[in-house]
């Protein structure tokens, strides 16, 4: 989603406050936007805190700062950066991270954000978009730059399915209609999803394709209500189960009185295997590739509990 970040940066680049900060990174892709900026492309160096602390006190002067970084330098190298700096006084600071989920493979857990946006999501004023197709991005750069607070946009791989066309960008949208289990599906997982259902009958499952957290901020849709009473829910997401939208939507569902017939989440499973390898690599061992996508979705949850569950439902 490089290109089309830099494309719809360039386009925003005749603001006259817009200020772009790199954390040492793009080169071979953010050269459009350093012409097109020229004194207002910083490279803040590899000081992923001092940028984000830098752009809050921009913020804070009215400017409109945008950085740039691998995720996991983002969130977690300068969270306390993030949480004190830009939250506390909800300043209008957008965070692109790069790389979401597994998208940097062989550099290891190091370079993963496997739990971005579950620690994200407990800071205030923060919302967190996931664009999940290429074709998103551009609507996503509007929406965090007219949102008032702060931003971070999780950037991964689109991955839209051969001969398919994305719709248009929504925070919640359905992308396949169907009868069986609800399927939601978290930013670029939705493609792979779509992918793994495009040869399932109509009353397979329904899916759909979730861009914008939390869920206080960007609730479901009625029709995404309407479409899930009884039936079935799964989550899929590139993310740990502890704080991912599986949790935060089983709890919206028992919050909320909508009863569903079952629930499982399909989320990164860190490294079962201790070894480390390509996002699809990865994302194999987590379940998340469209072969398991396929058979969980003819096969999805047991009618009975696990053994070690049994006993609990009395």
């Amino acid at each position: 989603m490089r290109r089309e970040l830099c494309e719809a940066l360039v386009a925003r680049a005749s603001r006259p406050d817009l200020v772009f900060l790199t954390g040492d990174l793009g080169f071979g892709a953010l050269e459009p936007l350093r012409d097109a900026l020229g004194e207002r492309f910083l490279n803040a160096g590899i000081a992923e805190q001092n940028m984000i602390g830098v752009a809050a006190a921009l913020a804070s002067e009215g400017l409109e700062p945008w950085t740039y970084t691998i995720a996991p330098f983002c969130y977690a190298r300068a969270f306390e950066q993030i949480r004190n700096d830009v939250c506390f006084h909800r300043l209008p600071v957008r965070m692109l991270a790069n790389g979401g989920g597994y998208g940097y493979g062989v550099m290891g857990p190091t370079h993963h954000a496997l739990e971005d946006y579950g620690i994200l999501s407990t800071l205030p004023s923060l919302r967190i978009l996931v664009p999940a197709f290429d074709s998103d991005v551009a609507a996503v750069v509007e929406a965090a730059g007219r949102d008032p607070g702060p931003v971070y946009v999780r950037l991964g791989r689109g991955e839209l399915p051969a001969g398919c066309t994305a719709p248009p960008y929504a925070p919640w949208r359905r992308l396949r209609e169907g009868s069986g289990p609800v399927i939601v599906a978290v930013g670029p997982m939705a493609g792979v999803a779509w992918s793994a259902l495009m040869s399932e009958a109509e009353d397979g499952p329904e899916l759909w394709a979730v861009s914008e957290l939390p869920l206080a901020m960007s609730p479901p849709p009625p029709a995404f209500v309407q479409a899930l009473a009884g039936r079935k829910l799964c989550v899929v997401e590139e993310h740990v189960a502890q704080g991912g939208l599986g949790q935060a939507l089983a709890a919206w569902c028992l919050e909320t009185g909508i009863a569903v017939a079952g629930f499982r989440p399909v989320t990164a499973a860190g490294y079962p295997s201790g070894t480390y390898g390509s996002q699809g690599f990865h994302r194999r061992e987590s379940g998340l590739d469209p072969d398991a996508l396929r058979s969980l979705s003819r096969d999805y949850l047991p009618d009975h509990l696990p053994d070690h569950l049994q006993g609990l439902s009395a």
